[in-house]
């Protein structure tokens, strides 16, 4: 298949964003095209399309059903498996914050728990001490706001979201 401009543009961008954020480049690259095209593409296609390996596709294609952002699906007449994912941007970025959130804010929390319940914790400084709780506190909020955001329907999410600073003025 061969992209418009506009398209490999953003589909290199999304690449790039996702290996700043710890994401394999070509897994972030196939996740921009399934959902920049909006159909289901065969492993064959994605492959031809971004010119990458195969094994690579294969591999990528995996670790992105793992993280719930990309299907299966069957095409009637055809017997390749065809990967799709959701083309609603608010649907995909609640999946990858709780999927973030799952595979690194909870053990986040639950080691800091730990720590403070240790014995070892007692014989600690209070500085350092002070610093844990205040750690486990932070990230303990901020996994309790974004699951409660997660929950409001997308209409009053984006309210949410577009009130930013000025959220000040309610809170006075």
């Amino acid at each position: 298949m061969k992209l418009n401009p506009v398209t490999e543009k953003f589909i290199l961008h999304w690449g790039e964003m996702g290996s700043q954020w710890g994401v394999n480049r070509t897994m972030s690259q196939i996740h921009a095209l399934l959902y920049i095209i909006g159909k289901p593409l065969d492993a064959e296609e994605i492959t031809e399309t971004l010119g990458v390996a195969r094994s690579n596709v294969s591999n990528s294609i995996k670790e992105l059903q793992n993280w719930g952002l990309v299907q299966k699906v069957s095409i009637l007449g055809d017997r390749r498996d065809h990967f799709t994912t959701n083309t609603d941007v608010w649907e995909l970025a609640r999946i990858i914050v709780v999927e973030r959130q799952k595979r690194e804010l909870d053990p986040t929390v639950q080691f800091l728990q730990e720590l403070m319940n240790s014995p070892e914790f007692e014989h600690e400084n209070s500085e350092v001490k002070a610093r844990i709780r205040d750690t486990q506190e932070f990230v303990d909020t901020v996994t309790t706001w974004s699951s409660e955001m997660l929950r409001l329907p997308t209409s009053a999410l984006k309210k949410v979201l577009k009130l930013g600073a000025s959220i000040k003025k309610v809170l006075g």
